[in-house]
């Protein structure tokens, strides 16, 4: 009797369904983040003077633009005003660095958080000299 009501129960789930608790239970699950660097054997172009844009509001930070690296190499990545996600975050950019361990430079990502930390000495102006 036990095992027609679980043949019953069960028969009745479509892949649909099956899929779908398959879903919900990856998006329960405790995320990992995993990270794939790069090394680029090529140093960055010095970053360009540009003029800054009026700022949007009290509460934008400015986040400096980079050099990013694409499948041509790298491109330019202009500024921008952000948000802050938190009263009293600061933005500390993203740098090119250079890494005697692989040989070549690694990118740094940027990150918000209560001081503005290290960013590779460079001098992005509006505020980010390069004592970073």
């Amino acid at each position: 009797m036990r095992k027609r009501i679980l043949q019953k129960a069960f028969g009745r789930i479509t892949p649909v369904f099956l899929l779908g608790l398959v879903m919900l239970a990856l998006t329960a699950a405790p995320s990992a983040q995993a990270s794939i660097g790069i090394v680029v054997t090529i140093a960055p172009e010095p970053l360009p003077v540009y003029e800054q844009p009026y700022c949007p509001g009290p509460s934008y930070i400015w986040a400096p633009g980079y050099w990013a690296w694409g499948p041509d190499g790298y491109f330019w990545v202009p500024g921008t005003w952000v948000l802050a996600p938190f009263q009293g975050a600061l933005w500390t950019p993203g740098d090119w660095a250079w890494d005697p361990d692989d040989g070549g430079y690694i990118w740094r990502e940027g990150y918000w958080g209560p001081v503005v930390g290290f960013y590779g000495g460079n001098k992005y102006g509006y505020g980010y000299t390069r004592q970073g």
